[in-house]
């Protein structure tokens, strides 16, 4: 779907492999699950924020919707909260409209 909308993407599936492509990459946004082995998102989230050559968004895209949840994905840096499975027009907007709103 976002190659589909013309952006450029990397997927990985853990936490260090999301840090080394972000330093590598540079992205605008990214989309991160919560619930990863080894280092989870809210941890990744924590180490992007510290580094401050990256002005990166990052959007969570998880299973894990609490308030709770939500509070904690704030706390750890995330910009917006999506819940799976994500609507494609939600997805849209967070890309479209930026990331404004958690």
């Amino acid at each position: 779907l976002l190659r589909s909308l013309g952006h450029e993407t990397r997927v990985v599936y853990d936490g260090p492999s999301a840090l080394e492509t972000a330093d590598e990459f540079h992205p605008d946004v990214v989309l991160l699950d919560i619930g990863m082995p080894g280092m989870n998102g809210f941890e990744v989230a924590r180490h992007l924020r510290a580094r401050k050559n990256h002005q990166v968004k990052i959007v969570a895209v998880t299973g894990w919707g609490s308030e709770a949840d939500r509070a904690r994905a704030a706390e750890a840096g995330f910009d917006r909260h999506l819940v799976k499975p994500v609507d494609e027009i939600d997805l849209r907007r967070v890309l479209i409209n930026g990331v404004t709103q958690h």
